[in-house]
């Protein structure tokens, strides 16, 4: 953005400083000032870069309102008084959306004349590099450049009836100034007369009804928009104005009659005048929202308590915050009880401020935080760890001693990937004003922007990847966000070699199914094993590969998916190479305690081994039979494990749809030699598991 200094000395008559020393203590304030350039006689250049949050200081007024704040001046009162008016009809305006438009004001002019901007307008449009159109269209930029609220002037004598606020038909056309002919969308606000559309609200106007060299009668349109419904409309048909820059950041309410007095004084001084009085509507739902917030409590000792000593020993005084705070444009009311407490009313141009804390913060930034001492503020309790602290440090350490390293990721993803990674149909949270459609909803999963990083490897030649993840996930609704801790871990490409004759082999489900092992086998628990579903179920995760998938299950419950990645979804993001990826629900995770390592004596008695040969249908899973030998509790049972399965597709030796599972067994007691009847005993109890889990002897 681009500001001169000659114009802001205008506002600001008794700047003594140099242009120099000025950017110098705009910058230290955070209004950035990136480059002077010399104009000579005309003062100088300011390159600067406004903060999305400071709509307000996009333009000449509102930073020389910082400068006046800064060195205690008088801003100088914009000059909006126009000429006398003469009589006429009130102009009808009607606002069918006043959930999208909050206020609209218009203002008839008659009798004027469209002629090439001359004087000041044009000298400084030069300075600007902006280009020149006509006297009333340069107006309307002229004041969007100097107080900042944009307007737009319409050639009254192309419309028809009154001016309507509502949304677009389905289907509407409208060609903008841009001479494209655009189709609308219902949820697109226009202004409208009777008979079309005549502008895209609060990003561009229309072709039809444009000022021209034969224009003579002008409607001056000033109006707040709602800043969603503009940025949506802006995304929407690829349209990024100066005017929909700032709407979309909110806009002040109450400057539409100063802009649209602005307008109308530099239409009027090539002739013409104002016929009737300027229409205003106000809906007050969006004054109360905006202009008429409730005021908020303020105390120069909590001011004070949090921005600590300062270089001067009479410190952040009473006096030093009325003065900062008025000169942004708050008000001041002292309360009885105290000489330090306040009540504030919040200037109408400053959105971004909502509580005490934001106006402790422009205290300091305008006292100057080099103007601070370099001393840590009072602390009196003491550091608490998180509760699952000790647990994620585990996990932690586990990960990079398993060669993964940690990585982080964007808290925000696209409204796709969330739509296709939320663990529950629907539960993500959208941001009211994004920064972008690829940042447009809190995370609802780790996954996708683990998947992200992998491909940002693979795109730079990193072909052996492992990356984890520990980070907060998003869910719930707008209204009431649910936080969760989650992690998420990806793999891609070989594993390191591991000597002449062990060359690098492909990393493979099953290296990510001993990571997600180990993980787990650090938490205490009765029962791990892992499981899937069939693709057609909808239980397993979308993006993951139906037959190359796992969920994790600890005690019952769920702790997580992990898997090879969906091809579908691989494609999507154009992946060729194999990426298996998993996430773990932390938050389940963590009510597990951590296990401790115990020393146990060994038993001085001869253990015994059995084995169990049984056929399972194919519809049993292993982690079935486990979970079922496990329930028995068996104390003297030291080691359950298959040693051989068999399949035949022929049939001969097992039967079609069936495996051979011989299952061995390790008994050993700590108190005595195990007697025959109780090996017949403890083994009976295990066959009877094994038939209850839907096994048969081998015969």
């Amino acid at each position: 953005m681009k500001i001169l200094t000659q114009w802001l000395r205008e506002y600001v008559p008794g700047i003594s400083v140099s242009d120099k020393e000025l950017a110098d203590d705009l910058t230290l304030r955070g209004i950035a000032v990136e480059g002077v350039f010399d104009l000579g006689s005309h003062g100088s250049l300011f390159d600067m870069d406004i903060t999305t949050n400071r709509v307000d200081a996009m333009n000449h007024y509102g930073i020389a309102r910082e400068a006046a704040t800064i060195y205690g001046l008088q801003l100088q009162p914009l000059e909006t008084a126009l000429p006398a008016g003469r009589p006429g009809h009130i102009y009808p305006v009607s606002i069918e959306e006043p959930a999208l438009c909050g206020r609209f004001t218009a203002r008839v002019l008659r009798g004027v004349t469209i002629q090439p901007s001359s004087g000041g307008v044009a000298e400084r449009f030069r300075l600007l590099e902006q280009k020149l159109i006509s006297n009333a269209v340069d107006a309307t930029n002229y004041v969007t450049l100097a107080m900042g609220h944009p307007t737009h002037a319409f050639d009254l004598d192309r419309l028809e009836g009154g001016i309507i606020l509502r949304r677009a038909r389905k289907g509407e056309k409208l060609r903008t100034l841009d001479g494209i002919e655009r189709t609308l969308d219902t949820e697109d606000l226009v202004v409208a007369d009777e008979r079309q559309a005549l502008a895209l609200a609060g990003v561009m106007g229309g072709w039809d009804s444009r000022v021209t060299e034969e224009t003579k009668n002008i409607l001056v349109e000033a109006a707040w928009f709602d800043p969603v419904s503009i940025r949506r409309s802006s995304k929407r048909h690829l349209i990024h104005t100066d005017a929909s820059h700032r709407f979309e950041r909110g806009a002040d309410f109450n400057a539409l009659p100063v802009a649209s007095a602005l307008v109308s004084r530099l239409i009027l001084q090539a002739g013409g005048h104002q016929e009737g009085e300027m229409v205003d509507v106000v809906i007050p739902e969006a004054a109360a929202r905006t202009a008429h917030r409730s005021s908020i409590a303020f105390s120069v000792g909590e001011a004070r308590r949090i921005l600590g000593a300062t270089e001067d020993p009479a410190g952040i005084t009473a006096g030093a915050a009325e003065t900062i705070l008025t000169g942004l444009g708050c008000t001041l009311q002292k309360q009885v009880q105290s000489d330090e407490a306040y009540q504030v009313t919040l200037p109408s141009w400053r959105l971004d401020l909502a509580g005490e804390i934001d106006l402790i913060e422009e205290i300091a930034r305008v006292y100057g935080y080099n103007r601070f001492r370099n001393t840590l503020p009072a602390f009196a309790g003491g550091v608490v760890e998180l509760p699952w602290a000790a647990r994620e440090a585990v996990l932690r350490r586990t990960l990079l001693a398993l060669g993964l390293s940690e990585a982080v990721s964007s808290t925000f993803v696209a409204a796709g990937d969330a739509a296709a990674f939320a663990p529950q149909p629907g539960s993500f949270v959208p941001l009211g004003n994004p920064l972008s459609e690829e940042a447009g909803v809190l995370r609802p999963s780790l996954a996708p922007g683990m998947l992200t990083m992998l491909t940002l490897n693979l795109n730079r030649d990193v072909e052996n990847a492992a990356l984890f993840e520990i980070g907060t996930v998003f869910g719930g609704s707008t209204d009431r966000v649910e936080e969760r801790p989650a992690l998420a871990f990806g793999i891609t490409g070989s594993t390191g070699a591991h000597g002449p004759h062990q060359p690098a082999q492909p990393v493979s489900f099953y290296d990510l199914k001993g990571v997600v092992e180990e993980l787990l086998a650090k938490f205490a628990s009765k029962l791990v094993y892992f499981d899937r579903f069939p693709g057609e179920s909808g239980l397993m995760p979308a993006w993951l590969h139906p037959g190359r998938s796992a969920r994790a299950v600890v005690d019952g419950a769920t702790m997580g998916y992990f898997g090879e990645l969906h091809p579908d979804e691989a494609r999507r993001r154009k992946l060729k190479q194999t990426i298996f990826v998993g996430e773990i629900y932390l938050d389940r995770l963590y009510r597990q305690g951590l296990r401790h390592p115990m020393a146990r004596e060994l038993s001085r008695f001869q253990p015994v081994r059995r084995d169990f040969s049984f056929i399972f249908p194919e519809s049993v899973p292993y982690a079935r039979i486990e979970h079922a030998i496990a329930a028995l509790g068996i104390p003297e049972l030291r080691s359950f494990a298959p040693r051989e399965v068999l399949r035949d597709p022929q049939g001969k030796l097992v039967p079609v749809g069936h495996y051979s599972l011989l299952l061995g067994a390790v008994l050993q007691s700590a108190e005595g030699t195990m007697r025959e009847e109780q090996l017949q005993e403890t083994a009976q109890r295990i066959m009877t598991a094994l038939h209850a889990a839907g096994g048969s002897l081998r015969g």
